[in-house]
């Protein structure tokens, strides 16, 4: 133990560190590791109990890993310079039976093992061709009679790895002794979490099993990420993001924003407006924009609703408010097909008040694009549709009032807080076709106050789902020329456009001819990224006309077409889709008076975890409840993608596994805000947790 003079520090160099010279810190810090705290916050993927010793009397199932104690006889080095590779074999006997052992290039090995009369060998059992079972490249263990030890695993940084990591952790251990915990001891005590020194010591260098219960925390609970140690880290993690959202919803909050005059939209106004009568639940969520838009304060908020909850008509609403109050209002999109859409829909909503709905997209001709943009900045342009055209810094604007963003888990944060930048804190909504677990969007959108519709319209009748296998796809076929004869029309929707050897799943040009020889006499669209624009306006007007009642798509057609007379989804190879985006995509259907069916039409052979999903969209309509199952089958990155904060970013914190703490530290940073803490508490993590998310709140 060095003196207290010189006692390792967190944030020390690496080249502190025995057996670190100038060139192993570059190695390492190629690898993102500068300092001591780097490599404490490298936590173990996993943890071996090196307690019990085996024995062969015994004969290990392959796969097993196992720790042995014997003698290494039969040594063999064998070279194959074809494969630049050098291969050691020998054998094992612990007195009560033998097994092979092999290493491959470990040329020190056999050197080692020849001055060793008795030895620990720690690997892993695996089969070889003729069902021979062999130790595969096992670990020499430094093990005395009768200690016990739980070894920590860690992911490789470059060529450090094994032993030499292990080393090089346990160092750092020793500059926990010197770690300022970030959390008050009010707070541990309150939510019963150890201090952050003894949290890293312990994830580092695992008390021994027996101690491990004692703590109701066994080797299984830290193999899992369960134990309190690993719930401290993910505490810490979460309570970072949690802040740094808080943050910023006050700095939004303090920038005074223009007060909306709501009452323009009043119950006889909705009334001439749209041909239909609002659910409850549009009437909460209007009421709760509402109430943001008259404040005087940056609204910003999170609509979400389920495919066709009507949340296009709230979002129109809270736009003829911004727009009636003299405001520029900008609705961005994540696709010209989607901007395209809701153009049409906003056109035929405020053109009977006077408002012209302008379109702004990167496939419009240079003097269009020019037309639009100085109408902008003079502010005779006061409505505009657009795609990524709109946060350009081309793009100017006299007097922005509210954005809008749609498919916000389409758009990078960054991107939002662009457009938002355009204006002097404009009011914000933003919406979400893609239904995320209340927790999960509380993590996600922590910035954001949280609406949402779980009402459908009055009348919608549920999409009818069904699985179905090749050998049916005759009898499908058939079905979809019954539906055409009553007016349907059919999208048939695929995976890949062209067939590919990476992946197995069907392609819409290898199965295009298939379909046009099997529904002869009907007219087959085709729709797919390719297309230019007027392609694809072409394609898409004839489908909506009925003149080509089938078509051919990818999953363009996920948001953005809306024809009332679709009444039947094909959805290819669907195991090659979440669960969510499958939801998705049925929603294009049944948005009439028609029945609708889905058909989610699999290869033969899928695996029962693909079966099983498969099963969950055909069982359930609630969108809701299908993002949950897609949240515990597949995880958070495939549900939100990687161009969020959050569940991307989080190197400790499963959002799956700690939900509660993902509503608990939110409230918390509320707290701490309310009692002056929020900024020391801020900067202690800052310090300890690095990460994207705590800087986001700059």
């Amino acid at each position: 133990m060095t003196s207290a003079r010189d006692a390792l520090r967190p944030d020390d160099p690496l080249v502190k560190l025995k057996g670190v010279g100038p060139r192993s810190a570059e190695d390492l810090a190629s690898e993102g590791f500068h300092t001591v705290l780097d490599l404490l916050l490298h936590l173990p993927r996993r943890y071996e109990d090196r307690t019990k010793v085996w024995s062969l009397a015994r004969h290990p199932e392959a796969a097993s890993w196992i720790l042995l104690k014997g003698r290494v006889t039969n040594l063999k080095v064998r070279r194959i310079p074809r494969r630049r590779m050098v291969i050691v074999d020998g054998v094992i006997d612990d007195g009560s039976g033998l097994l092979a052992v092999v290493w491959f290039n470990q040329r020190w090995i056999h050197r080692r093992l020849s001055d060793e009369p008795e030895l620990y060998l720690y690997g892993q059992v695996r089969e070889r061709r003729g069902g021979v079972l062999q130790l595969v490249n096992p670990e020499v263990e430094e093990v005395a009679d009768g200690e016990e030890r739980v070894v920590p695993v860690y992911r490789r940084l470059g060529r450090f790895g094994g032993r030499r990591l292990r080393n090089l952790i346990a160092q750092c251990v020793e500059a926990t002794e010197t770690c300022r915990d970030p959390l008050p001891a009010a707070v541990r005590a309150r939510f019963g979490l150890p201090p952050l020194c003894d949290a890293l010591r312990e994830l580092h260098l695992p008390s021994p099993p027996c101690e491990l219960a004692a703590q109701d925390s066994g080797l299984e609970d830290f193999n899992s990420g369960n134990s309190p140690f690993h719930r401290r880290l993910a505490f810490d993690e979460l309570l970072a993001f949690a802040c740094a959202m808080h943050m910023r919803r006050l700095a939004r909050r303090a920038a005074g924003a223009a007060v909306i005059d709501t009452e323009i939209v009043n119950p006889t106004r909705i009334a001439k407006l749209v041909p239909f009568e609002l659910t409850g639940a549009q009437l909460n969520v209007l009421d709760e924009m509402k109430m943001d838009l008259g404040s005087g304060r940056p609204m910003s908020r999170l609509l979400q609703g389920d495919v066709g909850s009507g949340k296009t008509v709230v979002a129109a609403l809270a736009m003829l408010m911004a727009l009636d109050s003299g405001h520029q209002v900008a609705f961005m999109a994540p696709t010209e097909l989607l901007a395209e859409q809701h153009a049409r829909t906003f056109e035929d909503i405020f053109s009977a008040v006077g408002f012209t709905t302008h379109r702004l997209t990167g496939s419009m001709v240079p003097a269009a694009q020019r037309s639009v943009r100085e109408g902008l900045a003079d502010g005779s342009v006061r409505m505009v549709v657009g795609t990524h055209a709109l946060f350009q810094e081309s793009v100017t604007f006299r007097q922005l009032g509210l954005v809008v963003v749609d498919e916000q888990h389409r758009f990078g944060v960054a991107q939002r807080q662009a457009l938002v930048g355009k204006g002097r804190a404009p009011h914000l909504l933003v919406m979400t076709a893609t239904p995320i677990p209340r927790s999960l969007a509380l993590t996600v959108y922590g910035d954001l106050d949280l609406s949402i519709i779980d009402e459908m319209p009055p009348g919608r009748r549920p999409v009818h789902t069904h699985l179905r296998f090749g050998d049916a796809r005759p009898r499908v076929l058939d079905f979809l020329k019954h539906e055409i004869e009553g007016g349907g029309r059919v999208y048939v929707v695929f995976p890949i456009i062209d067939a590919s050897e990476e992946i197995e799943a069907a392609a819409l040009t290898e199965r295009e001819a298939a379909y046009r020889q099997a529904l002869q006499g009907i007219e087959v669209g085709v729709l797919h990224g390719r297309l230019d624009r007027s392609q694809r306006e072409e394609t898409i007007a004839r489908f909506r006309r009925g003149t080509a009642p089938v078509l051919l798509s990818t999953t363009i057609v996920e948001v953005g077409v809306d024809v009332p007379e679709a009444s039947v989804m094909v959805i290819e190879s669907p195991q090659r889709f979440g669960l969510s985006q499958l939801h998705q995509l049925r929603g294009r259907v049944g948005r009439g008076t028609r029945q609708a069916w889905c058909i989610l039409l699999a290869d033969e052979g899928i695996g029962e975890d693909a079966l099983r999903r498969l099963e969950v969209v055909c069982e359930s309509t609630d969108g809701f409840a299908i993002a949950e199952a897609d949240l515990k089958l597949r995880g958070p990155g495939e549900l939100i993608g990687t161009k969020q904060w959050g569940p991307a970013g989080f190197r400790f914190a499963n959002i799956f596994r700690e939900r509660d703490l993902i509503r608990r530290t939110k409230v918390l940073a509320a707290e701490l805000e309310a009692s002056g803490e929020l900024g020391e508490v801020i900067e202690g993590l800052r310090e300890y947790f690095p990460i994207e998310v705590v800087l986001a709140a700059d």
